[in-house]
């Protein structure tokens, strides 16, 4: 559990004792405060208490409480499965939570995970008050909060921390923007380290900066060579290490001078899945027209290329919400390799003159930062598709890899459609995905009008009745339909006309899918989610209604793992949020309290001005028990959306109207809900 309310309830019985003794018994003074608590502690004690207590002492003795000592911190208290922990330095504090996780990673590489120890930590820097050994204030509240936006396994710094660390650690933090955070006044500038971030940094790594930091002499450059060689080594380990087999493989680091040398080998353990050889992400290709409005021209391209290298045999493609996440960023390539576990990164740039496009790529090494292959291309739009294919197909080769065959779209076909009809198509797309599947107003309806006027012009327009298709889907998901019968109807004419006209479509099919699933017709949803992602194992979205689709079905053990890929495939996602309900609703579905909750957090986290987060996570913590904490969240639901104010008005939306779902739905969320008091049905004004 969090430890926040412990911190602050401490804050507030010393405020409520004497205040002239705390002004002349206290002092103030800047700290670097480090707040830790075990994910899921109350379901691994109600396993297994004693042993649970065992490793979790044998953790602290052999790991935690030395490496709080090596960076010099203090610990203040613990409070059963949590620490706080005060450091000098902020530098320290990051690097012994970055040790202590990467080391965990370690010792628990050998136990089942529904057994395993996992720490979240949440590192703050402020002002405290200092009151004989213990510390107050919310330079504390903070850095307790922080630690309760970290994923098991994860990190959580404040920006406070991260403009102090940025020129003096390697560590790579994701920036998760500003966050509201309970009794804080002010949001909270928040970055993030998640598990697997913390997987892929070395054992050595933070061991050689220390050394390196406190001597940039010559000792410092053949530490640097030491590091260069291993890695150049472990590259050429990796090329022609027999793949498909062990994802083990012992690399020998060379001993560097002012290190202890060892004779025993460092070994580095693959936590995520082993990457395929093409594991690649597209970046947002650069828009180089004068015309700024052409935007949407080179988002058409890059979507495009994205969809086709996802056809790759055994390829592992970025989705394209993470990757546009990068647009207009100047970030190094070897960084963007390491936060999304991609070996390739393919970038380009278009500049359209009239009807004429010449396209620009270029394929880079995200290990070394070489440019591995560049290429141009001289286009009409009439003619866009072949020289994407082109492109595709180039880039394959000098890969040394084999399209699938009979994918991507159809060239001959594609020449015939008039290019105005594609452009709006493009538009429709671009303005989409960039605000209307999140629900921005007024988005969905230009893409629309995009849409339509792309049909009248080209009648046979396979992308437009998609894109038509989807926005119908999601307007009657989110409850914003004014016709739901209608739509519904629409919405599958136009699917099976694309489904017709191209049965290869993975989105068309994914599309239908939803839609099955919105009409309680899950069987078929669940077919039509398999197809799509049997034509394109890629495609996070709809691994992620896959799950849903599962999960209603009261799949929930098989629901999780689609939906863990989709995260893999997009973790920068905008929509995220929706993953970790999915993957929470199904925990909690399977009895598995503690680790919901820990994920409808992280949706909170992800979206903290979206109501359903919070209301759901509400009926996990009134099923759990926690009655306070429920109630705050509901509080919540209930600034976002004041009409949802009812159990009644719950259950009866759209989306929850399939009646295996709404039991389970009664027996969880609903009964949680209802034990916090929130009302059966609100009498109207």
């Amino acid at each position: 559990m969090s430890h926040a309310g412990l911190f602050e309830r401490g804050t507030a019985d010393q405020s409520a004792s004497s205040r002239d003794s705390l002004a002349t018994a206290t002092s103030r003074r800047l700290s670097a405060i480090l707040a830790a608590d075990v994910a899921g502690y109350s379901r691994l004690m109600g396993a297994d208490e004693e042993r649970t207590h065992e490793r979790l002492k044998a953790h602290r003795r052999q790991v935690v409480d030395p490496k709080i000592k090596e960076h010099h911190g203090r610990i203040v208290k613990t409070t059963g499965d949590g620490l706080l922990v005060e450091f000098p330095s902020v530098v320290d504090a990051v690097r012994c939570a970055v040790e202590v996780q990467r080391a965990m990673v370690n010792r628990n590489a050998e136990i089942v995970e529904e057994q395993r120890i996992t720490f979240r930590i949440g590192i703050n820097l402020g002002d405290v008050i200092a009151d004989g050994g213990d510390i107050y204030g919310d330079g504390v509240n903070i850095a307790a909060r922080l630690e309760a936006l970290a994923e098991p396994g994860g990190i959580c710094i404040s920006g406070t921390v991260r403009d102090h660390i940025r020129d003096k650690l390697p560590y790579a933090f994701e920036d998760m923007g500003e966050q509201s955070v309970k009794n804080i006044a002010r949001p909270v500038r928040v970055y993030a380290m998640d598990a697997a971030g913390v997987a892929s940094t070395p054992l050595v790594a933070a061991l050689l900066e220390t050394s390196s930091g406190r001597s940039r002499g010559p000792k410092h450059f053949l530490i640097a060579a030491s590091i260069a060689t291993a890695v150049g080594l472990g590259i050429v380990v990796w090329w022609v290490w027999p793949h498909g087999h062990s994802t083990t493989a012992a690399v020998q680091i060379p001993a560097a001078v002012g290190l202890q040398s060892s004779t025993a080998p460092i070994t580095y353990t693959a936590i995520k899945a082993a990457a395929p050889r093409l594991s690649i992400v597209v970046l947002p290709f650069s828009n180089l027209s004068n015309d700024p409005d052409q935007e949407y021209f080179a988002d058409g391209i890059t979507d495009d290329l994205t969809t086709d290298l996802s056809r790759i045999s055994d390829s592992f493609v970025i989705a394209r919400n993470t990757a546009f996440t990068y647009r207009g960023k100047a970030v190094d390539a070897k960084q963007i390799s390491r936060e999304l576990g991609v070996r390739y990164i393919l970038e380009g740039s278009v500049r359209r003159t009239g009807d004429r496009a010449q396209v620009n790529v270029q394929l880079i090494d995200g290990e070394t930062g070489a440019h591995l292959w560049a290429d141009r291309f001289e286009t009409d739009r009439g003619n866009l598709a072949g020289a994407q294919t082109e492109i595709t197909g180039r880039l394959a080769r000098s890969l040394n890899l084999e399209l699938v065959k009979d994918v991507g779209r159809r060239i001959e076909a594609e020449r015939a459609i008039d290019p105005d009809a594609r452009d709006l198509t493009m538009r429709g797309w671009a303005t989409f995905y960039r605000a209307g599947a999140a629900g921005k107003s007024g988005a969905r309806e230009e893409a629309q009008r995009d849409f339509e006027r792309a049909l009248e012009i080209d009648p046979h327009s396979i992308d437009a009745r998609i894109g038509l298709a989807m926005i119908l889907n999601y307007n009657i998901a989110d409850g914003v339909s004014n016709s739901i019968k209608q739509d519904k109807a629409r919405a599958g004419q136009l699917l099976i006309e694309a489904i017709e006209g191209d049965p290869n479509r993975s989105l068309a099919h994914a599309a239908m899918g939803m839609l099955r699933r919105l009409e309680n017709r899950l069987v078929e949803s669940q077919v039509e989610l398999e197809k799509a992602v049997a034509l394109d194992p890629n495609d996070a979205w709809a691994l992620r209604q896959l799950g849903h689709t599962l999960m209603f079905q009261g799949k929930a053990e098989a629901a999780i793992p689609h939906v863990e890929k989709a995260i893999r495939l997009s973790p920068r996602e905008p929509n995220l949020a929706v993953a970790y309900m999915i993957i929470g609703k199904s925990h909690l579905f399977l009895g598995h309290v503690d680790v919901a909750i820990d994920f409808l957090r992280k949706a909170v986290a992800e979206r903290p001005g979206l109501w359903v987060p919070h209301l759901k996570l509400a009926g996990a913590f009134g099923l759990r028990g926690d009655i306070d904490e429920a109630r705050a969240e509901i509080a919540e639901s209930l600034k976002l959306k004041p009409e949802m104010n009812s159990v009644a008005r719950f259950r009866a939306l759209e989306a929850y109207q399939e009646p295996g779902f709404q039991e389970r739905h009664d027996k969880t969320i609903i009964l949680g809900l209802r034990r916090a008091g929130f009302p059966e049905e609100v009498a109207s004004q």
